[in-house]
């Protein structure tokens, strides 16, 4: 990274390097040695709390990407078999096309399948990777050339599903079953599975009824300690020329639950307020605040607009609780004008399914914390 950059130290929704990034090193070694030793992952952890980070920077490491090719894969966005092959087969390429010849060769001519997706650059006249969905005729012959590909590598390949759990909601049926027999199959190629969805993650590998039954190592994550996360804040702050109060960072970690992306969106907001020689102290917080959630704001009225009011009513009272514990019982249903405890109960099954909140310990807390504060500022 060029120091001559004035680069924001608090990156977001992307890996830079190991000095952007904040500890995990634990984490960093015990994934590292999983894939050392040749077992297969699953990483399971609140949405937003590092995960992808961790993968990422696990990559980045030198003896890694000396010893593997790696390979990530978001299937968030993916709703079908073909979707995911789609994905898997651009991330795959991606991998090639920085690798050697030889490796490109072979993808051609194994990937034959994908051949349609193939057009030469009219510049170089190399062949360049250019596929849509409607070009994967026959997803399942594809995906095992994939694998057959990987496979074939000068060197293991390592391959990271983020947000695996999204294969329960595919349309085909037995996608699991036919996931774990090609990866059953691989001698070489390992596999990470990340998931935010706890139940249905832990469904997937530890169910004896399942597919994947203890076919992977499991970890979690937990948020990063406040301590921690003190100390990197004030040498990120420090290496820009500006300086930050601990008392200022533990109010951000405090407000954002010691989750990862909030806390580095807010302390990015931080970093670009403050000016150099000048430390920022703990009332610069509001105002950060307010201008994160204002570039959100849109976002968060439209989503608004589709929760039903039921739903609706049920999350303005979690947000005026901070927090809340026992929300079936008459005392809160009467303090906040709920209907009755069955109707709390199918408001709140519908807000978990679409994640707007999740239950912590015994309390139930709205997912998001910058939408948990715009909804705060409009009560």
């Amino acid at each position: 990274m060029n120091d001559n950059l004035d680069i924001n130290p608090f990156v977001i929704g992307k890996y830079l390097s190991n000095e952007y990034f904040c500890d995990r090193e634990q984490e960093t070694d015990f994934l590292t040695k999983q894939i050392s030793n040749g077992r297969n992952v699953t990483l399971i952890a609140d949405r937003r709390i590092g995960k992808s980070g961790l993968i990422s920077h696990v990559f980045a490491q030198t003896q890694m990407q000396k010893s593997y090719y790696t390979i990530v894969v978001d299937l968030y966005a993916t709703g079908s078999l073909t979707e995911m092959v789609h994905a898997l087969s651009n991330e795959v390429y991606r991998c090639v096309e920085q690798q050697s010849k030889s490796w490109r060769d072979m993808f051609f001519q194994i990937i034959s399948s994908l051949r349609v997706g193939f057009k030469m650059d009219v510049i170089t006249g190399s062949p360049t990777f250019d596929i849509g969905l409607g070009d994967i005729a026959a997803p399942e012959m594809t995906l095992s050339q994939i694998f057959s590909f990987m496979e074939k590598a000068d060197r293991p390949c390592v391959v990271a599903f983020d947000e695996f759990q999204q294969i329960t909601n595919y349309p085909e049926k037995n996608i699991e079953a036919l996931l774990r027999t090609h990866i059953q199959q691989c001698k070489k190629t390992q596999f990470i599975f990340s998931g935010s969805r706890k139940h249905l993650m832990a469904q997937m590998f530890l169910s004896p009824a399942k597919p994947f039954y203890q076919s992977t190592v499991s970890m979690g994550l937990e948020p990063i300690p406040k301590t921690t996360y003190i100390d990197f804040a004030k040498r990120m702050f420090l290496k820009g020329g500006k300086e930050i109060s601990d008392q200022t960072v533990e109010q951000v970690y405090d407000l954002c639950r010691g989750i990862t992306w909030y806390i580095q969106m807010l302390l990015n907001e931080l970093y670009a307020m403050t000016r150099k020689e000048i430390q920022c102290m703990p009332e610069c917080i509001d105002e950060a605040l307010r201008n994160v959630v204002q570039v959100q704001e849109l976002s968060y009225r439209e989503l608004l607009a589709t929760i039903p009011t039921k739903q609706k009513s049920l999350l303005y009272a979690i947000v005026k609780e901070h927090g809340a514990k026992n929300i079936t019982s008459s005392a809160f249903i009467q303090k906040h004008k709920l209907l009755s405890a069955s109707s709390v109960q199918s408001a709140l099954k519908g807000l978990v399914e679409k994640d707007i909140v999740m239950q912590q310990d015994a309390t139930w807390l709205v997912y998001d914390v910058f939408f948990e504060q715009y909804i705060a500022s409009k009560q």
